[in-house]
């Protein structure tokens, strides 16, 4: 009975990490279509939205401590729950970037530059990528699938490259791009670092599987 109900517990576990996964990548999403279309609207409800995803990293916690307090999980059961607290630290993270991209976006309105930042929606995309096969790979235990999002990172950091120089030619062209050529550097950064904590969850994501973890992966 108590296995039981421990192994109901875990399971709900597992869908609140999905659904907060789900709206972190949702918001990701809606910062390009803000971007793109100029929507100050949607910039703001995704800031917004954050609030919910601070709201459920508070309620998952909650949910892990009770685990471990309650429950008394020992070895695989008690690295889950142990590695579940890390990675909604890096989910909620993503949320707070994305919200951040998001008050960038509503202070560009008029400004046409980010129609000749092409490989900025390239970056959204990896990172959308990097969080869902992440996720994917702790939930099911696939290392194989972590160390692929882990390689990925390399596609990031190489699109970011690419859309400094995009900008440092903008700039050079035009000095009144100044400005906007910064916002647009912050906004690929944010999406780099979204990167970096996709990374991060498919290190505990090995942790969870093997009791072991690259440490120095970690950021």
């Amino acid at each position: 009975m108590v296995r039981s109900r421990f192994e109901i517990e875990l399971k709900a576990l597992r869908t609140e990490l999905n659904k907060m996964t789900y709206l972190v990548i949702e918001a990701i999403e809606e910062c390009v279509v803000a971007l793109k279309t100029q929507n100050i609207e949607l910039a703001k409800q995704i800031v917004e939205n954050d609030i919910k995803i601070n709201q459920m990293e508070r309620a998952i916690e909650a949910r892990c401590y009770s685990l471990i307090l309650k429950q008394q999980p020992i070895a695989s059961d008690l690295r889950m729950i142990s590695t579940a607290l890390k990675v909604v630290t890096d989910l909620e993270r993503i949320g707070d970037q994305s919200a951040d991209i998001a008050k960038i976006i509503t202070t560009l309105q008029g400004d046409s530059m980010y129609r000749m930042i092409e490989h900025i929606p390239d970056m959204a995309r990896v990172a959308k990528k990097m969080v869902k096969g992440a996720i994917d790979a702790f939930n099911t235990n696939d290392l194989v699938l972590a160390n692929q999002v882990v390689m990925m990172d390399d596609e990031m950091d190489e699109y970011f490259i690419i859309v400094k120089e995009e900008i440092s030619e903008h700039i050079k062209s035009d000095i009144h791009n100044t400005d906007i050529g910064i916002n647009f550097i912050i906004i690929a950064k944010y999406f780099e670092r979204i990167g970096d904590h996709a990374t991060n969850i498919c290190e505990w994501a090995e942790f969870k599987t093997t009791g072991s973890v690259n440490e120095h992966r970690l950021l």
